[in-house]
């Protein structure tokens, strides 16, 4: 089956892996990834604080390309990109108005009639239909992990239909499930994480981040899981400087939900690039017999 494909930016650069994994790991359940041609930025939350009207040009004009592409279907990963897609298409059908200033501006005029999916909306079918079970070679045992959503994967700032709890998501914990992971309950799974204000104000990020992680913890996790390239990489890439600051202990491998499929498939880690973690992430699988 054959589907569209938007990777964002984050995809082709910090977040490489978590593009190559989505391929490889769709591709085995059946799903071929056209990506979109000349894509452009979504915009992500950077647009929308600028201009109005650019935060929806930009992701209508990614929209546009798949309509005129003849694509009915986009599989978007990133959270972020995922989030301002879903906002402008629903900007777009529900305000004509808009749509005719938006399409004033691009060559290539968008209706707003194509399915949008995150990377939990493809998966999950796959679950219910028994498509993912017949894939594993490896059962995820001893893994215990704190699925983290962050604020963007079920909150959105228009009225929309979301395809999970808001609140309490559990798209990931069925996945882990049944790849015979231990997914945790715990209470920060959809608290912000900082995102690109990690950059800006690191403090304050730092202080979002240390209550995630005391909380998973506490709960007993030994590895976060995520579908946010940003929450990845601040989880990752600031978990020293949080543990420093806040006495929390370090070393807890933060994970793309593919990523850990891909284990459950019995990947190479070198094909799955899990060796582009700033914490570690093997040592956890080896000392689990699962790399």
């Amino acid at each position: 089956m054959e589907v569209g494909y938007y990777p964002g930016c984050t995809l082709h650069a910090s977040s490489r892996l978590y593009d190559v994994q989505t391929k490889l790991v769709l591709g085995e359940l059946g799903i071929d990834l056209k990506e979109l041609e000349d894509w452009n930025c979504c915009g992500a939350t950077s647009a929308s604080k600028i201009d109005d009207f650019l935060a929806i040009a930009l992701p209508a004009r990614n929209l546009g390309i798949a309509e005129a592409s003849g694509i009915a279907e986009v599989v978007i990963p990133c959270s972020a990109c995922y989030s301002r897609m879903m906002v402008a298409q629903t900007m777009l059908q529900s305000n004509e108005k808009l749509k005719e200033e938006i399409n004033a501006e691009l060559s290539k005029k968008v209706k707003g009639d194509v399915k949008i999916r995150s990377i939990l909306e493809v998966l999950r079918p796959k679950v219910e239909s028994g498509e993912l079970a017949e894939k594993v070679l490896k059962k995820l045992k001893g893994l215990k992990p704190a699925c983290y959503y962050g604020c963007l994967q079920t909150r959105f700032p228009v009225d929309l239909a979301v395809p999970d709890d808001v609140e309490n998501p559990q798209g990931m914990e069925i996945i882990l499930k049944a790849l015979g992971a231990a997914p945790l309950d715990w209470s920060y799974k959809t608290d912000c994480c900082g995102a690109s204000a990690a950059v800006s104000d690191t403090d304050t990020s730092l202080v979002l981040m240390s209550r995630i992680f005391k909380d998973a913890i506490a709960r007993g996790a030994n590895c976060f899981v995520t579908t946010c390239p940003l929450c990845q990489l601040n989880l990752d890439a600031y978990q020293e400087k949080v543990g420093e600051k806040y006495g929390i202990s370090q070393g807890m491998p933060v994970y793309f939900i593919t990523e850990l499929i891909g284990v459950a498939m019995d990947k190479p880690a070198k094909e799955l690039q899990i060796d582009r973690h700033f914490v570690d992430a093997m040592g956890l699988l080896e000392e689990l017999n699962l790399a």
